[in-house]
């Protein structure tokens, strides 16, 4: 009897291994109804606000969070203090915030909030709001939220705001009050100090009421376009005339997680629809500054598109709007603000950048936060390849590199020799200077991934990064998941890149330590100088002009990456053990036919010293 039993038991334990792996981690809902009326004498708008909340979690609710960003820009917040207590600080903020005047400075006050028709108690502590619910959320469950709320917006500062340094009249970005990411990590209250967002998956319904001599941009599809005009309306579209002083914009943002308007009196708004139905939007002052580099852009913005698309995975929305805001450029859903008087180059830089968000933060949505270079860094990679494709192509001024990523190696490289680089792993308000935040977040997330492609090779990293798009589009992925991706596309176990790259500041180094004949063989000792271990690709030339690849996967890989050029002779070495600093490779040739022996010549490992990479 007891084989019977172990039978069934055994049986049972893989019946359960052949089911379906469990479903992919829950995530909230929401569902926003906004309706707002907007004063532009004042500077000022009072807001009503519906919200059902799906709590997909499998657990109890007792609070609720929302953020509430305009009030960092006020005298005294943790923005402003933290702007001028830095040791490096933002020269576009510095101490601007602490010199506003009381008619300068944003805020949100929330005045009634209720759940489900009974009000529930609630505090301001800054740019959050704390929310004790009258009734426990329970898994599976919903709740509606109305509330009332007022707001200013600031002087522009950063990203959001009034009047900013070129002439545009409203950057209306984290404008709302928006709920905050309940995900499997808990709450995600996170006071706003200029730094990155994280919002909940869902539907936008807003109604915005200005004076009808603006025009608005925004995420979202216009509902209503005969009332407004300004360009969205269509050939043998019947206008309704406005009534009053005021004009109604309705707009509909389905599952996205953040909303953005701009305004301004002097906007030119210009269309181009592609043949896969996209909608690209573009407004912009016109003036002597930006008429020949916006009538050029949509062109190009329609090229990169279709190069996006094909790389990194399709778009997922019918409509995008670029949208001169006049801060840099931020990017949200469907839309991006961004400086509009820059040469064509940098036009096009920054709106390429942005656009790239749609897919690593917009479509991909990471806690930004937590894992900011999966979210600047992975932009930054796409930016780069994209410019280099517009160059090749003839579309803007410049000559094509054989390695367009080299400024954001070269970057990393002066923040790893500099002692002030910090590990990604740091959240992206805990940097202790905005160079650490920015160069790791930025120019490391983007080495990340083109050494990744060194280690899995391109043909497994290529497909990586599509899986990678489909499997977690609309969703939040995080680091892992994403690792995940690349070990089943390549084959290959990767965990100790992740940890080594992104938990540690520790660098890389390998060189050729010596090359000596023996027997008629030559012998090559490599040597691992820095901390980090990686695989290694040995280019060995010989003096009749052949070359051969040798890679020399790490031990902890459990297999190597497959050839990735053909026509040059490859072969697989024996693996590397970590824990040695050294490492014997055996050419089965003399010395005097050997020209040249190089360490990684792609220049793809961010190796920190290849002066001593090279033996000729």
């Amino acid at each position: 009897m007891r084989s019977v039993k172990l039978f069934f038991v055994l049986g049972a334990f893989f019946l359960a291994g052949a089911l379906p792996a469990q479903p992919d981690r829950w995530q909230q809902r929401v569902q926003y109804k906004m309706d707002v009326d907007f004063d532009a004498t004042t500077h000022q708008y009072q807001g009503n606000q519906h919200l059902t909340y799906f709590n997909n979690s499998p657990d109890t609710l007792y609070k609720v969070f929302y953020h509430l960003y305009f009030n960092a820009f006020q005298p005294g917040s943790m923005m402003d203090v933290r702007s001028r207590t830095i040791s490096d600080p933002d020269r576009r903020v510095r101490d601007r915030i602490f010199n506003l005047k009381p008619d300068e400075v944003g805020f949100v006050k929330v005045q009634s909030l209720k759940q489900n028709g009974s009000p529930v108690s609630f505090e301001t502590v800054e740019t959050i709001l704390e929310v004790s619910l009258a009734k426990p959320i329970l898994p599976g469950q919903k709740a509606v939220f109305e509330m009332e709320f007022q707001g200013q917006v600031p002087i522009q500062i950063r990203r959001s705001g009034r009047n900013n340094r070129e002439g545009i009249a409203y950057s209306m970005a984290q404008w709302y009050p928006k709920l905050c990411e309940y995900d499997y990590q808990g709450w995600h209250a996170n006071p706003y100090i200029a730094r990155e967002f994280y919002g909940v998956w869902g539907d936008f319904d807003v109604a915005i009421h200005l004076d009808k001599k603006y025009v608005i941009g925004a995420t979202g599809y216009l509902q209503n376009p005969e009332e407004v005009g300004h360009g969205y309306e269509t050939a043998g579209m019947k206008m309704k005339l406005p009534k009053g002083d005021k004009l109604t914009w309705r707009f509909h943002a389905p599952n996205v997680h953040d909303f953005v308007w701009a305004a301004d009196p002097e906007y030119s708004h210009t269309t181009l629809v592609r043949p896969d139905g996209l909608a690209l939007h573009f407004f912009f002052q016109k003036n002597e500054k930006t008429e020949k580099t916006w009538a050029a852009l949509p062109a190009i913005m329609d090229r990169v598109f279709d190069y996006a698309n094909r790389r990194f995975g399709q778009y997922q929305f019918k409509k995008y709007s670029f949208i001169q805001g006049g801060d840099g450029g931020m990017e949200y859903p469907m839309a991006t603000l961004i400086l509009g008087e820059g040469n064509l180059n940098g036009l096009v830089g920054v709106s390429v950048h942005e656009l790239m968000h749609s897919w690593y933060q917009m479509t991909l949505g990471t806690n930004e936060s937590l894992y900011a270079w999966m979210d600047e860094g992975f932009t930054d990679y796409a930016t780069d390849e994209i410019m280099n494709f517009l160059k090749k192509e003839g579309l803007i001024p410049g000559e094509a590199e054989a390695f367009p990523w080299a400024g954001n190696y070269n970057a990393y490289f002066a923040l790893a020799k500099s002692g002030l680089e910090e590990p990604l792993t740091t959240h992206a308000d805990h940097f202790n200077t905005n160079r650490a935040y920015g160069t790791g977040s930025y120019s490391k997330g983007s080495v990340f991934l083109k050494q990744l492609e060194y280690v899995v090779g391109k043909q497994a990293f290529d497909q990586g990064l599509l899986k990678y798009f489909y499997t977690w589009k609309m969703k939040h992925p995080n680091a892992n998941d994403f690792i995940r991706i690349m070990e089943k596309a390549s084959g290959l176990e990767l965990d100790w890149y992740k940890e080594y790259f992104v938990h540690t500041t520790a660098t890389i180094d390998y060189g050729v330590k010596s090359v000596e004949e023996s027997d008629g063989k030559t012998l090559v000792t490599l040597e691992r100088a820095g901390r980090m271990p990686m695989p290694l690709d040995v280019v060995v030339t010989y003096t009749d002009g052949a070359k051969e690849v040798v890679t020399i996967p790490l031990q902890m890989m459990r297999g190597n990456k497959a050839q990735e050029a053909s026509g040059t002779a490859f072969r697989v070495a024996a693996d590397w053990p970590w824990v040695n600093p050294s490492y014997s490779l055996v050419l089965p040739v003399a010395k005097s036919r050997i020209a040249r022996i190089e360490i990684d010549p792609s220049f793809r490992m961010a190796d920190i010293n290849r002066a001593n990479n090279l033996f000729e």
